[in-house]
């Protein structure tokens, strides 16, 4: 019986983790508990998306396997990397990678700054990653911030999902669109959220034309003076 007993927890322990690699641990015991998750505001939160420059391509010349194992690879080591910092992964979606700092736990003014920091480590650490059927090439990032309010909850029933609605979605995404390889394309908000401790290395782009936002200026971020991306 206590054998039955330490494998039934060791089990629910394991369920958990997983579960807590879908949802945020927050979310996922209010459902557990048959809870209904409220949908909540967040006044700053900073978003970052990124994608994979010309995947259409590499992914037309690569078996199906191939391109699970690439991409498998890839998001292992980001997901290793995004560890280290105060962010929440939100999914996903084919070769494209979102994260958000400042939810669902806030974290005051620090938001900016953590995912400045993160996007800085990724946009370095996939020049590392090896691919398995090209050793000779190396995939290039494309990453865009904007930071502003949203709100989040949890969508749907079966297979739920904690999802993020608002204007600065749209805008971060924008901003990963209009980058370019290798570079870290940010928006006037995060540009300002980050100037609090003259920390950040930053360009000014000027004026770009934004699809559904209009001419923005915006910048590219560069580097941090003070913190080097992890080897």
């Amino acid at each position: 019986l206590k054998k039955k007993t330490e494998d039934l927890k060791r089990e629910r322990r394991l369920a958990e983790d997983l579960l807590h690699q879908m949802l945020p641990k927050s979310v996922a015991k209010q459902l557990r508990k048959c809870q209904k998750v409220e949908a909540e505001n967040y006044d700053q939160v900073t978003i970052f998306f990124s994608d994979i420059v010309g995947f259409t391509s590499i992914a037309a010349s690569c078996s199906p396997l191939q391109v699970v194992e690439m991409l498998n690879n890839l998001y292992v080591c980001f997901d290793s990397r995004i560890e280290s910092y105060d962010v929440y992964k939100v999914e996903t979606i084919g070769d494209a990678y979102m994260v958000v700092s400042g939810l669902p736990e806030r974290n005051g003014t620090k938001h900016a700054d953590e995912i400045a920091k993160m996007s800085l480590d990724l946009v370095a650490a996939v020049r590392q990653v090896v691919i398995p059927h090209m050793p000779m090439g190396r995939l290039q990032l494309r990453a865009g911030i904007h930071t502003g309010p949203c709100v989040a909850g949890v969508v749907g029933y079966k297979m739920p999902r904690y999802c993020l609605f608002g204007d600065t979605v749209n805008t971060a995404s924008r901003m990963e669109s209009t980058s370019l390889p290798q570079k870290i394309h940010i928006s006037s908000a995060t540009y300002d959220a980050l100037l609090t401790d003259d920390a950040y290395e930053i360009e000014l782009r000027g004026e770009i034309e934004v699809k559904g936002k209009g001419k923005m200026k915006t910048y590219w971020l560069l580097g941090n003076k003070n913190y080097s991306v992890q080897n």
